[in-house]
């Protein structure tokens, strides 16, 4: 091992210092959030947070600082019958003109997303579609070319016309443009700061709104579509005919007016509106027209003096007052039966536009800000506990040498903070557990490489050349085993949505910085201490002090019992699923699930006859014990099934009445948290977490394959799926709820389980060169015995950082670290005696790649 030049020591720590500034904020995070509030809502700067440090923080999740999430999609096909109903009247027009009296034409009854019209005689259809066609509007693609908007087609004498793929497209993108800058609008008027709005495949929208505890607020401010027109009334039956309008009166239920549908001014020309008051002193909306607004408005009403006119909002007769004199000038008052409230409302929808297309939420989430304080509190104190449990137990086992680990750890923390800091990453609830189970994991490589350090030291006697050879005869199983972790990382982030994506990225990025902490800074420790102070022996003053030589174990002595429990425990499993099934949360089956809290003695029996009368299809209450949060409180947790077989959450009205129904039983009941999830939704999650279980499973297969050999890949993958029905099992016996963070949590097991499988794998790899006559029986009792305290030290450091998460971690998160703490128990017993077994199975062809090539019939004569 070479002495590291000062440009790699000066790059290193400049690499950390670097870190370590930008990680700072991250301290003082109510001190540095307070300072950016009012420098961005004031703009002002106070002294609360020196200006000349940086002030870039990790972003909390819902889940931790509390607020409303929605999943909203765009109705695309709505808009598309709208506009197709719309064209109808045009082209009818279009196609008599052209006929003459020789041609009928009517509409008929056509699928959603297409016109059809009856057209006689036959023979003019094709001129009829010729037509059609010409109302068709170019569309430029990517490559630069053109396509009409409009696919028109005959059929025996009926004329179809739908959208083209290109035109759908280009429809989509300008309703999704248009309806993510609405709501963003809508949000800013509020003052909400940090609301995160984006776009979800194709037609969806995510919004995210920091502190907003009321999700039907939310979307009843950012859902309603408020498109204002102004129509005439039509006071006669004849005149327009089948084009009349007839739309009800808002809040009189029976009243109803026909209108014309051609507005005379519509929303598109409102410049702004106001909250105000008529002269009546009853809350009213101000609203002012652009020019070309105010001059149709104008002209209307200097035509029309005695005549009534409706201001429609959303299909529905705001007003519909009588015209009494010209109104010049663009500008007027809209009255109705408001309150201050929804008057302040309607101005606030109006000035920041109209949607242009209907949403339907498909998710809703609500957590109150005392739950994510109390979620914090907890993941925090896991944190600091597991971080603490960790150093102690390495500097247990390794002395002096393990300081160096713990130094590593820190350093690795500091940077992980970086670079979530950096990234512009939001920390969740799971992502506190991906950090805590980093801090596990981290200390894995340099396990990995003090164990190599120990191998090489009873052979070499310089320390500079034993520590090097350590670190370089590491690498490859350091490199395979975080490779393997990164991919299941990878998967959950494509494949995963919401606090799957948060664990993701914290352990994703967590895996590459302990590389980097392990593999450059403790070595740079290293090399630096050992420059220092030039010792004649490394600091090995823990209890691994005492093990020599590892005795080489004979695994495979009980190789029948072993592998006849692991079966009997996988057939047990799948029993378990088959009969007692799995308890699915409303992720997979659509429902809504509330979290209450009461300082009073659980009442749940009252709880459950107080919904009994309102008749919900399937009603669970279950009390939630050792919650985490405040001493007082105690947490329920209630779980409102799907009303239909399409898995469609509960409307509004339920959930307040279910509201209602349960504070009549206790008035000091508080609901800390909500979610309902849609039908259209868990199928979709379903369906995304069997890929992404399956897709982890395939990626491991094939890298294990690539790396090692097809027996090795059929090995680890028997372990793997060894471990997940045994997991799956365990939920299964206890009932417990099967969600999106449970599928987090298989992948987590996937990784961790083949991180340990790997280890082994590639110190079999490494003995098969090394002893090409030892039976493989013997080798792999060798190498699993040489690994064994590598695997055993790893498990306990990951295992005492779960335990702090299980523990302190708070109900909320509890399923998750319990699937963990189980997969990583089962997963260790899985490496050595299930995949080792496998493998010995299958038997491992020991020649040379040269030797195995098939020898040919004629391979022997010369050429």
């Amino acid at each position: 091992m070479k002495r590291p030049p000062l440009l790699k020591r000066i790059g290193v720590w400049g690499i950390c210092l670097l870190c370590l500034w930008l990680a700072l904020p991250n301290a003082f995070y109510a001190r540095v959030d307070a300072y950016n509030q009012t420098t961005e809502i004031e703009n002002i700067t106070e002294n609360s947070w020196p200006g000349w440090l940086p002030s870039s923080l990790i972003h909390l999740g819902l889940d931790l600082r509390g607020g409303a999430h929605l999943l909203a999609e765009v109705d695309v096909p709505g808009v598309m019958d709208q506009r197709l109903a719309a064209l109808w009247p045009s082209l009818r027009d279009a196609l008599r003109e052209e006929g003459g009296n020789s041609v009928l034409v009517r509409q008929l009854q056509a699928p959603s997303g297409e016109m059809r019209i009856a057209v006689s005689p036959a023979s003019f259809s094709t001129r009829a579609a010729g037509i059609a066609a010409g109302f068709a509007t170019d569309i430029v693609g990517g490559s630069g070319l053109t396509s009409p908007d409009l696919e028109v087609s005959t059929d025996a004498g009926v004329l179809k016309v739908r959208y083209s793929e290109a035109g759908t497209e280009a429809l989509t993108e300008q309703l999704v443009s248009q309806s993510l800058e609405t709501i963003r609008r809508r949000i800013d008027e509020t003052g909400t700061r940090e609301p995160t709005i984006l776009r979800q495949g194709a037609d969806r929208i995510v919004i995210e709104v920091p502190g907003v505890s009321d999700a039907e607020a939310l979307k009843d401010l950012i859902g309603t579509t408020a498109q204002l027109s102004f129509h005439r009334v039509l006071t006669t039956a004849g005149g327009t005919g089948d084009a009349s309008l007839t739309l009800p009166q808002a809040g009189e239920p029976g009243v109803t007016y026909r209108l014309d549908p051609r507005p005379v001014v519509s929303g598109e020309h409102l410049t702004d509106a106001q909250a105000s008051f008529d002269q009546n002193g009853h809350p009213a909306v101000s609203f002012r027209f652009d020019s070309a607004g105010a001059r149709a408005f104008g002209a209307f009403t200097a035509a029309n003096i005695g005549s009534p006119f409706a201001i429609v909002l959303d299909d529905e007769v705001l007003s519909a007052p009588v015209i009494q004199d010209h109104i010049a000038g663009g500008s007027g008052i809209i009255s109705g039966q408001f309150t201050v409230d929804e008057s302040t409302q309607l101005a606030t929808l109006l000035r920041s536009g109209s949607l242009p297309a209907k949403l339907t939420f498909l998710e809703e989430k609500t957590v109150g800000p005392e739950l994510g304080s109390d979620s914090i509190a907890a993941g925090l104190n896991a944190a600091l506990i597991g971080l603490a449990a960790v150093c102690v137990l390495m500097v247990g086992c390794y002395g002096g040498l393990g300081l160096v680990a713990v130094a590593a750890l820190a350093i690795n923390m500091v940077i992980l903070m970086a670079v979530l800091t950096l990234v512009g990453a939001t920390l969740t609830l799971p992502g506190i557990a991906g950090i805590v189970l980093t801090l596990g994991m981290a200390v894995d490589a340099n396990v990995l490489i003090f164990e190599r350090v120990r191998e090489e030291l009873r052979r070499e006697r310089n320390l500079w050349r034993a520590v090097g050879n350590g670190f370089d005869n590491a690498f490859s199983s350091i490199l395979d085993a975080n490779l393997t972790g990164l991919l299941t990382a990878g998967l959950m982030f494509w494949l995963g949505a919401g606090p799957v994506r948060g664990f993701a990225v914290t352990l994703g990025l967590g895996i590459l910085t302990s590389m980097f902490s392990a593999l450059v800074v403790t070595k740079l420790i290293l090399q630096s201490w050992l420059d220092w102070r030039r010792p004649a022996q490394l600091p090995l003053n823990g209890v691994f002090r005492f093990l020599g030589r590892q005795p080489v174990i004979d695994f495979f002595r009980l190789q029948w019992v072993t592998f006849g429990a692991s079966a009997t425990a996988m057939l047990a499993s799948v029993l378990l699923i088959a009969t007692l099934g799995l308890n699915l949360g409303i992720d997979f089956t659509g429902g809504t699930s509330m979290r209450i809290e009461t300082p009073h003695v659980l009442k749940l029996e009252n709880y459950r006859d107080a919904l009994s009368d309102l008749g919900l299809a399937d009603v669970a209450v279950s009390e939630v014990f050792g919650a985490g949060g405040s001493g007082d409180a105690h947490v329920a947790n209630l779980r409102l099934a799907a009303e239909s077989a399409d898995g469609a959450a509960l409307s509004t009205d339920q959930v307040q009445a279910v509201r209602a129904a349960l504070l009549q039983v206790d008035p000091d009941l508080s609901f800390t948290a909500s979610e309902s999830i849609g039908g259209k939704v868990s199928p979709e999650l379903v369906r995304a977490a069997i890929l992404a279980i399956a897709g982890g499973v395939l990626s491991i297969l094939g890298y294990v394959w690539l790396r090692f050999e097809w027996q090795f890949a059929v090995g680890a993958v028997v372990a793997l799926t060894h471990d997940v029905l045994l997991t799956l099992g365990l939920f299964a016996l206890l009932g417990l709820k099967i969600d999106l963070a449970f599928v987090a949590a298989l992948l987590t097991i996937l990784g961790y389980s083949i991180n340990d499988t790997v280890v082994v794998f590639d110190r079999v790899r490494e003995n098969l060169r090394r002893h090409a006559a030892m039976p493989l029986r013997g080798l792999l009792n060798l190498s699993a015995s040489e690994t064994l305290s590598r695997t055993v030290l790893t498990s306990a450091t990951t295992l005492v950082a779960l335990l702090a998460l299980l523990v302190f971690g708070g109900d909320v998160i509890r399923g998750f670290a319990l699937a963990i703490t189980f997969g990583v128990i089962v997963g260790t017993y899985s490496s050595i005696y299930v995949a080792k077994n496998i493998v010995l199975f299958l038997g491992v062809d020991r020649r040379r790649p040269e030797a195995r090539r098939p020898v040919g019939q004629y391979d022997h004569i010369e050429a």
